[in-house]
């Protein structure tokens, strides 16, 4: 037998995207049910990065879905860019009036969830959709199975993949589940987890001969650091005296605080926007619409700028049925998207080492950084841009 589900809006993945969503729906008086494949430990127990800007703070905070993104994050009001051994601070505040949140997405995760569950959220854990059915009729349908395999079937309004990078949801809208704009690049970056003391106030972006290096932050005793390194490494390959020994050469003139690492992945950098981003009565938010290189910090961020236009063209919709926002949603988001694509393409070109790269480009590159931390034209792009531009009103 299959369990039938009615609902006014079905959205695949319980991600930031999904979560966030259905909180503002709430809010509207639109229900809906959402489902992911993980359990609620898998969500909340996965490591990912998370800076924040500016904008994606005051959703959070404002809707009420985290008070902790303001009381446990920490405010950074700018970057450091490291070449030829020498440090250059960008200023967000001076430059751009504002900064950005270090908060990861794992706690962002379980603010949303803990809000979402206390009231009420159809949340359903363990839940994999395998398909979208009828896209371009009034009632699309999400065809699932639950955690013991029973079919599932939800009938909606409006379904919405926020499902990620391997979205389902996908298929209803370009056509395939690999359907968009590609590029993979070169190089990935060699992740450690640490239990250390920060090694700067702010995060410290080197450009070396030796290739990149990013020292973050998670916390006063665990911090995050990434190298450059090749897409095919395997994490394990390296003694964490190797480690070490990598990160500090690729930010000289900085004495790097070291500790036991316990963490330590490799993260391949790839580009991908689908080709529609909405067909019929189903859209694509977040990774499942598109994703970006991390050396811009604009994934989490480009989800919640989605969620916020699907969201405003959602309760017209349904609560007016006035279609002229969500008829103007791809273009509208798109917008927003390639300019996030290039942001995060111009970070990682201008910081990394190309495996290929001649003396030319070495010294082209050296070139493009200096452009950048002596014009305050050139920072201030690179402090709006970084901080997130203003969402669409």
């Amino acid at each position: 037998m299959t369990e039938t589900i009615r609902t006014r809006v079905a959205i695949i993945g319980a991600g930031p995207a999904g979560l966030l969503l259905s909180h503002l729906l709430a809010g509207a008086g639109i229900e809906s049910v959402v489902i992911d494949q993980r359990t609620r430990d898998e969500i909340e127990t996965t490591i990912r990065a998370g800076i924040l800007e500016h904008g994606t703070v005051q959703v959070l905070h404002e809707s009420g879905a985290s008070d902790r993104v303001l009381t446990v994050g920490n405010k950074h009001d700018g970057i450091e860019l490291r070449f030829d051994g020498e440090g250059h601070r960008i200023d967000f505040a001076a430059l751009a009036g504002r900064s950005v949140w270090l908060y990861p997405q794992h706690e962002v995760l379980k603010d949303l969830i803990n809000a979402r569950l206390n009231a009420g959220q159809d949340l359903r854990f363990g839940v994999t959709g395998t398909s979208v059915e009828d896209a371009t009729s009034d009632r699309p349908r999400v065809i699932a199975t639950d955690a013991e395999g029973a079919a599932l079937e939800i009938e909606a309004e409006f379904v919405v993949g926020a499902d990620g990078s391997r979205s389902v949801a996908r298929t209803a809208v370009t056509g395939s589940q690999t359907g968009g704009y590609f590029r993979e690049y070169p190089f990935a970056w060699f992740g450690i987890l640490c239990e250390a003391p920060p090694s700067s106030e702010e995060l410290i972006y080197s450009n070396s001969a030796n290739g990149f290096a990013l020292i973050s932050q998670r916390s006063a005793t665990v911090q995050r650091m990434y190298f450059q390194c090749d897409p095919e490494a395997d994490p394990n390959a390296l003694s964490d005296e190797q480690i070490w020994h990598e990160l500090q050469s690729r930010v000289p003139g900085t004495t790097l605080n070291e500790g036991p690492i316990f963490q330590r992945d490799v993260l391949r950098f790839r580009s991908f926007v689908a080709h529609q981003l909405r067909r019929g009565r189903v859209a694509l938010i977040g990774d499942a619409a598109h994703t970006v290189p991390p050396t811009g910090a604009k994934g989490m961020n480009l989800a919640v700028a989605d969620v916020l236009l699907l969201e405003k063209a959602l309760r017209a919709l349904l609560t007016e049925r006035d279609e002229r926002l969500i008829d103007a949603f791809a273009e509208t988001a798109s917008r927003r998207i390639w300019k996030a694509q290039h942001f995060s393409w111009w970070m990682t070109s201008m910081l990394h080492v190309a495996p290929d790269a001649t003396d030319f480009d070495r010294l082209r590159q050296t070139g493009e950084l200096r452009s950048v931390v002596e014009s305050e034209a050139g920072r201030a792009y690179l402090a709006e841009a970084y901080t997130g531009w203003p969402f669409e009103s």
